[in-house]
């Protein structure tokens, strides 16, 4: 017990000894700390960026709709060298939604769509928009919901109601401030009531608004606006997202056979899944992330070369002290304590310092990134541990160069 209350008191001594001389030489200090502090930080900065940047990507997928597969008309092909007068394909129907929904296990949803471009014409304004014709289970599908007004209900679609819901944008800029709602628009010769102005959803992944839209019942695009027999793009929701994939072949499958047999093709349309996205996202991230420990260690590395050069130097400096300690009682395992906890509270102050301009440089690139902010705890605390053993390490060179100083040699040279 007596040993270790010695033992407790000679480490609490030595802190406060070694704080005293790390204050008394606050440049220096302030030098050998900025390498682990440069080391921690990059880290930190890296991990959010990346981070950050892939939890944009998922609000945004999430913005498209939640766990979509989305299967769109192919382009059609050129006859002779020239494009055909329908620019997609038109094998997809109305069926084929159906029949994945009841013949998928992974499918829980599915809605067709009809999607164009038109103008929508109020009081001598027009707005070119996409209008895009569907089911009310399509609107939820894509996460359409209503901000002002309602959304179109399976009644509506039935019944081929001329109603619209309308986005954001269009709203902002058509409208010009005034309450779209109860208003009617037209779209070509065709009066629609406007029954509610959709919530803001930004902007998808390629860079498309998704509020400038205008969407109609689907029952209504194909008999009373377009007079068509098929449709442009099929939305399917899966279960879960760890389904898509397998969602994905059953659709593949089902498609293949079924347009093979009506109409010889078996691939006329392209898939387009949200978890391949996400894959592809990542993998442009994944350079970024392997860089993190390619930029920390060499920034860790430079900082314990830093603490080593200014430990040894300190050595130097204090030849005299360290005979005077020896010459009164001092044993190589104080000097040698001593030492160690200096430079391992350089390496906990870099690694401290480095997480508090982490986080400030985390937070700024946040911002100027317009991407959420992602605080990299993980990181922070791993540099931080990792500064600590450098610095404990990187010690034990000067902290044994100084425990095997003679006293009597320690003196006459100083």
């Amino acid at each position: 017990m007596i040993v270790a209350a010695r033992r407790r008191g000679n480490v609490a001594r030595g802190l406060l000894l070694s704080l005293q001389l790390l204050a008394a030489h606050r440049l220096r200090t302030a030098l050998s700390v900025s390498g682990l502090l440069i080391g921690v930080a990059a880290v930190m900065v890296m991990a959010a960026i990346g981070r950050g940047a892939e939890q944009q990507l998922r609000a945004r997928l999430q913005t498209m709709g939640t766990d979509l597969l989305v299967i769109s008309a192919a382009p059609a092909p050129r006859v002779a060298g020239r494009p055909r007068q329908v620019a997609v394909q038109t094998e997809l129907s109305a069926d084929d939604a159906i029949a994945i929904l009841e013949e998928s296990d992974a499918a829980i949803a599915a809605a067709p769509a009809v999607n164009r471009s038109a103008v929508l014409r109020w009081e001598g304004l027009n707005r070119s928009t996409r209008l895009s014709g569907t089911t009310a289970e399509g609107l939820r599908i894509r996460n359409i919901r209503a901000a002002s007004g309602r959304l179109f209900d399976d009644n509506d679609d039935r019944e081929q109601q001329r109603v619209a819901v309308i986005g954001p944008s269009v709203a902002r800029s058509l409208f010009a401030g005034a309450d779209p709602v109860g208003r009617t628009a037209r779209i070509g010769t065709l009066a629609f009531e406007v029954i509610g102005v959709a919530e803001p959803r930004g902007i998808d992944p390629l860079g498309n608004d998704l509020d400038d839209f205008v969407a109609i019942p689907f029952q209504t695009a194909i008999r009373r606006v377009h007079n068509l027999n098929y449709v442009d793009a099929i939305y399917v929701q899966a279960r879960s997202s760890n389904e898509l994939e397998g969602l994905e072949r059953e659709v593949r499958a089902l498609l293949s056979t079924r347009l093979a047999e009506r109409s010889g093709v078996s691939a006329p349309y392209v898939i387009q899944n949200q978890a391949m996205l996400l894959r592809a996202e990542r993998a442009a991230t994944g350079a970024l992330n392997r860089l993190v420990p390619v930029v920390s260690a060499i920034a860790l590395v430079l900082g314990a070369i830093g603490i080593l050069t200014v430990m040894l130097i300190s050595v130097r400096e204090r030849t005299r002290e360290i005979g005077l300690r020896r010459a009164v009682g001092a044993s190589r395992g104080n000097i040698r304590t001593q030492f160690v906890l200096e430079s391992g509270m350089l390496g906990i102050a870099g690694g401290a310092a480095g997480a508090i301009v982490g986080l400030a440089a985390s937070a700024a690139a946040a911002y100027f990134g317009d991407w959420p902010l992602v605080i990299a705890w993980d990181a922070a605390a791993i540099g931080a541990a990792t500064s600590l053993v450098l610095g404990l390490v990187i010690g034990l060179l000067p902290a044994e160069r100084a425990a095997r100083l003679e006293p009597i040699s320690a003196l006459r040279a100083a």
